[in-house]
This record gives C-alpha cells, sequence and structure tokens, in this order.
C-alpha cells in the first residue's frame, strides 16, 4: 500500500532493501533500538546513512515514541473481528509494537473521543468499520498515521474486503439452487460495506434475472437478525442474504421460532465466516475473507507510515473473498 515515487525522498522500503531486511527491523531499529541486534541495526543505519533517509516519527508532536498502536472496534463482541485482532496483534508484536484496543459500540461520537483520546499515546490507527465521516478521518489521519479498514475513504490507505465478488459469489449460489426472489437484511445505514453490498447484490440480481428486496437496517447482531426476520416475515422470499453472520444466525433462530425452517423453506447466506458460522444449527453457508491476513495488512502498513514511507491515495487495498458452502442452503421450496 505504502509506496514512493520517484519525486519524493527515501522511504523506509528503500532503507530496507538495501540493508536486505524486512520494513519491520527498519522501524523497529529507529523506534526500538533494544529489540534490534547490534550487526542487524549497524546495518540498518549504514543504509539510512548511504541513502539519505531520517525516520520520520513523530514530527507532527515532536514527541518520543511510544510504541504504541490504537485499533478501534465497532463491536468488540463481534465474533468477526477476533481473527482481525489476531491478525492486528501478530503483527504489531512482530515489530515490538503495543495494541490498544478501544471499543466505540457502533457510534461515531464515541469513536471520535476515543481517537482524541488515544492520539497523545500512540504511534499510529487502525480504525475498523469506522462510522465517523470521511472528513473526520481524513483530518485525523492528518494527525498520526492511520490505515482504514472495511471502508475506503479518499486519501487514506484502506485495506477492504472484496465486498462485489463476495455478494456476487452469495447471489449466483442461491440463483443456482433455484431461488428467484432474495431478501438482503442490511447492516447499519452508517456502515461503507453495507451500501456496497447492497449495491453489489442489485447489478448481480439484474444480470441473473433474480428479484431482490432489502429490509432494514439492522444492528450486526444476533438481535438485529431477528428484527430482520420479523421484516422478512411481511413478504417472505425463499433466499436470504445477510449483513453479516451475527445477523444471519438471529434470523436463523427467529425463523425457525416461526415455523420457517432452514434450508427446507428459506435458505440463508452469511457474511465474515466467524467461527459462529460453524456453531450454529445448520451450520453456516457464508462468505468468508482472509480476516486474519486483513488484520495483519492493516498494522503492517501503519508501521510503514510511522517509519516514514509515504502513503498511496489511490484505490484500496482489496483482499479476495470465497463462498464457503454448507448446511444452511438447499434447494428453492417446490
Amino acid at each position: 500500500m505504502p509506496e514512493r515515487g520517484a519525486a519524493h525522498p527515501p522511504s523506509i522500503y528503500d532503507v530496507a532493501r538495501a540493508a536486505g531486511v524486512s520494513t519491520a527491523t527498519v522501524s523497529r531499529t529507529f523506534s526500538r533500538p533494544g529489540r534490534v541486534g547490534a550487526e542487524t541495526a549497524e546495518r540498518v543505519l549504514a543504509a539510512a546513512a548511504t541513502l539519505g533517509y531520517r525516520a520520520r516519527l513523530h514530527t507532527q508532536r515532536g514527541s518520543a515514541p511510544t510504541g504504541m498502536i490504537a485499533l478501534l472496534l465497532t463491536d468488540i463482541a463481534n465474533p468477526g473481528y477476533l481473527e482481525i485482532i489476531r491478525g492486528c496483534e501478530d503483527a504489531a508484536s512482530a515489530a515490538g509494537f503495543t495494541l490498544l484496543l478501544a471499543n466505540t459500540q457502533e457510534s461515531a461520537a464515541r469513536e471520535r473521543v476515543a481517537m482524541e483520546r488515544a492520539i497523545p499515546n500512540v504511534d499510529g490507527l487502525v480504525l475498523t468499520s469506522s462510522r465517523m465521516t470521511d472528513s473526520a478521518i481524513r483530518q485525523i489521519a492528518k494527525q498520526r498515521p492511520m490505515v482504514v479498514l472495511n471502508r475506503a475513504v479518499q486519501g487514506v490507505p484502506s485495506v477492504v474486503h472484496d465486498n462485489v465478488r463476495g455478494m456476487r459469489y452469495a447471489l449466483t449460489h442461491l440463483a443456482e439452487l433455484g431461488h428467484r426472489q432474495v431478501t438482503y437484511v442490511a447492516g447499519p445505514e452508517a456502515s461503507w460495506a453495507d451500501g456496497l453490498r447492497w449495491s453489489s447484490l442489485r447489478t448481480v440480481a439484474a444480470e441473473l434475472g433474480v428479484r431482490v428486496r432489502r429490509v432494514g437496517p439492522v444492528a450486526p447482531t444476533v438481535e438485529g437478525g431477528v428484527q430482520g426476520a420479523a421484516l422478512w416475515g411481511e413478504h417472505p422470499t425463499s433466499g436470504v442474504v445477510a449483513f453479516n453472520d451475527l445477523v444471519a444466525v438471529g434470523f436463523i433462530h427467529a425463523a425457525r421460532a416461526s415455523g420457517n425452517q432452514t434450508p427446507d423453506d428459506v435458505s440463508v447466506v452469511g457474511f465474515d465466516n466467524a467461527n459462529v458460522a460453524e456453531l450454529v444449527s445448520p451450520r453456516l453457508t457464508t462468505v468468508a475473507s482472509p480476516l486474519h491476513a486483513v488484520g495483519e495488512t492493516a498494522v503492517r502498513n501503519v508501521i510503514a507510515l510511522i517509519g516514514g514511507a509515504s502513503s498511496w491515495t489511490g484505490e484500496p487495498l482489496v483482499l479476495p473473498t470465497k463462498l464457503v458452502v454448507r448446511e444452511s442452503t438447499g434447494r428453492a421450496p417446490g
């Protein structure tokens, strides 16, 4: 993601290449020298001197580095974030950083307060499914190196799932099973991913000749899925695509309580492939993405930015998705 054009000064990538080490090692050499062997540190410093590279740690505030990276989550109870957290933690630990977690409870106001409190104490920020406005995110990105997950923000490095292809996989799967009418149970109104998933479903539905309708928004929780099932029950369809796995689980339980069995009466597809997908009965068909890799990628990039790399302000880094077929989908009734 971070990269340097010819007109820019030497970056952390140039130093790493010249010294024959990783960018994380270069970052540690400048921010936490005690964590790097003497011979390696000497090689990194020699390469930096030759290239004229100067680490730009915290030039915005002029204080010493803290060795901390803040990870802000919209809902720490969502199991879909578990592997993302682990990926972030693994990458941070490998580079000598400590991860600071903040739970913003799906609130843009709480998120803003948490970031303002974290900024003086961290070297960089990772935002996951932020509910703040693009302008607010860009403003804060000027104060600290930042990477945004699950959302594309112009001018800020972003890592996202391939929502477009994921929705194509989900609806194509249902269409192949004979489902001609599908309901999308939407997630939070402020969710960037939700808007993209719905628009993608509509595009694919037109291509496949499938009728799609949207109910919600609902909270991205099991309770939200229960609410979605009630809305779906007003005009039932044989297929359902849920915003995430928790919504899908709540939907399945509520549908069963009203006499609709999955997949005999209604087929359900989730999104995330969180561990709960294997625990629900029937096991959940869902769109999966490499969640651990998402977290690792975000933290590695923010560490590169902390070390002085210039950021790429073009398209977000899109990580692949795939469909994991389990027992919650089957042939359309009749």
